[in-house]
């Protein structure tokens, strides 16, 4: 995943920009980015944050990039903003998603013979600067942007910041959202609803699926009208999404509560002695189940942060584990001789939840039932890459299900979706064991979507049940 931020400001627009974007922090953890046009040109700054916080990577770049329109960015990913000269004008940008068909394109644009592209490590091409390739293929930025959300396949939101203004455009399914903000001198963009209410923005607008839109410092134009179909990603209130985060009028925390509510619906006979969410999506979760069945709020372990990254961050598997493990400090007079509830918001390899429910047996737990806040996770995500799956087989869900149906396996996926099956319960009780939990139950799809209460036509769940 990424975020994005960009200010059209009637001043300098610096200050606002930097913790604009640092406000994404919590969706990107390789790299940040800025870029500012101002009376020397555009200026850009990349850094890379894998060991350090955005903040601490800028703070001299603050100081040095001055100008009215910037943009910026958290990449878990590419460097970005690339800075391109084309046929259109110099113009600096940015993307949020994911191109599969990047290699087509990149053919295609090669058999033109008139343009090259640079190799990133590993050989791959950037996406941002395909993306700025398929713009310039067009007579203007606003022709080059709908051109882009025609041919990928995908997911790709995009911000063009140029002399004159800066242009946003959401994904073409609205899987990733975009926000404007507004106060007397400034507009903003946001990915995230939140980042610009501290900077003494008030909210102006949520872009639709598809729109497009140039902001200045002076006002906001609709270049493409939004579609009418939306998918926007339902995991972004499960995981990604800050609590403070709002999308399509939902809130971030208020959705996960209704969440861990009807989690403690499904478990009215079960005996524990306190309820506790993985630090930090899982906590409100753990809240709603607390209030709904009266089982005390706890917190047997403490999340360690001043010094420890986040797990998710290190490409490296076994590193990721060490770092789970390293910065869970427990609470002995809260874990010793317990019942626990332990509510997580999914489980996607199973691996940092096997470490997790080690450590509380290491630390004297009776039991530990897990509980997680969205239904099995069978598909890896092919529009944002919420996790680093790589394919399906990474999935826990996908390796159990081919241990007990072999050569059968994909053909019988659906029966695994369903929770009323003997295939979804086989699948789950084998989950359980293989991680040691004293039970394991998962929200129903159907829940998921009603904690969320928008239009279920307009949320993706392609990761649960594999359905566009």
């Amino acid at each position: 995943m990424s975020g994005f931020f960009a200010v059209a400001s009637k001043n300098d627009c610096v200050f606002d920009l930097f913790f604009g974007t640092d406000y994404h922090s919590h969706l990107g953890t390789k790299r940040g980015g800025m870029a500012v046009y101002g009376e020397s040109g555009f200026q850009r700054a990349i850094h890379n944050i894998e060991n350090s916080p955005f903040r601490t990577k800028f703070e001299r770049d603050v100081t040095e990039m001055h100008g009215p329109l910037g943009i910026g960015c958290i990449s878990d990913s590419e460097p970005q903003p690339l800075l391109v000269r084309s046929h259109l004008g110099n113009f600096a940008i940015t993307t949020v998603g994911r191109i599969n068909n990047a290699d087509e394109l990149i053919a295609s644009s090669l058999d033109k013979k008139s343009t090259h592209f640079l190799e990133m490590s590993g050989g791959d091409v950037n996406p941002t600067e395909l993306t700025a390739a398929l713009i310039s293929k067009k007579d203007s930025i606003k022709e080059g942007l709908e051109y882009v959300q025609s041919v990928i396949d995908g997911s790709l939101s995009v911000i063009v910041l140029t002399p004159d203004g800066i242009y946003v455009s959401r994904d073409r399914f609205g899987r990733t959202p975009a926000f404007i903000g507004k106060k007397s001198d400034a507009f903003c963009v946001s990915f995230e609803s939140f980042a610009y209410l501290n900077l003494e923005y008030s909210d102006f607008k949520e872009l639709g699926a598809g729109e497009i839109d140039f902001v200045t410092p002076d006002g906001v134009t609709v270049l493409s009208e939004p579609k009418k179909e939306m998918r926007i990603c339902t995991f972004l209130w499960t995981y990604y999404g800050y609590p403070a985060a709002c999308y399509e009028g939902v809130n971030v925390e208020k959705m996960r509560c209704r969440c861990g509510a009807k989690l403690a619906d499904a478990d009215k006979n079960l005996s524990s002695d306190s309820v506790a969410g993985v630090p930090d999506s899982g906590t409100a979760v753990a809240i709603g189940y607390s209030n709904r069945s009266g089982i005390p709020f706890s917190r047997p372990f403490i999340k360690y942060t001043p010094t420890w990254p986040r797990s998710f961050m290190p490409v490296n598997q076994n590193r990721r584990d060490l770092i789970a493990r390293m910065k869970l400090i427990p609470v002995d007079t809260l874990i010793r001789d317990k019942k626990l509830v332990l509510i997580d918001d999914s489980l996607v390899r199973g691996t940092q939840m096997r470490e997790t429910t080690d450590f509380l047996y290491r630390s004297g737990a009776k039991e530990v039932h897990v509980r997680l806040s969205c239904p099995p996770v069978l598909f890896a995500c092919k529009y944002l890459n919420f996790s680093r799956s790589t394919s399906d087989m990474d999935l826990i869900t996908r390796r159990v299900i081919a241990r007990l149906e072999g050569e059968k396996a994909q053909e019988k996926l659906h029966l695994y979706s369903d929770p009323s099956t003997d295939e979804y319960k086989n699948m789950v009780e084998e989950i359980r064991k293989e991680l040691k939990f004293t039970s394991l139950n998962y929200l129903s799809l159907d829940d998921t979507l009603s904690a969320v209460g928008c239009d279920k036509n307009k949320l993706c769940t392609y990761c649960w049940n594999g359905k566009e």
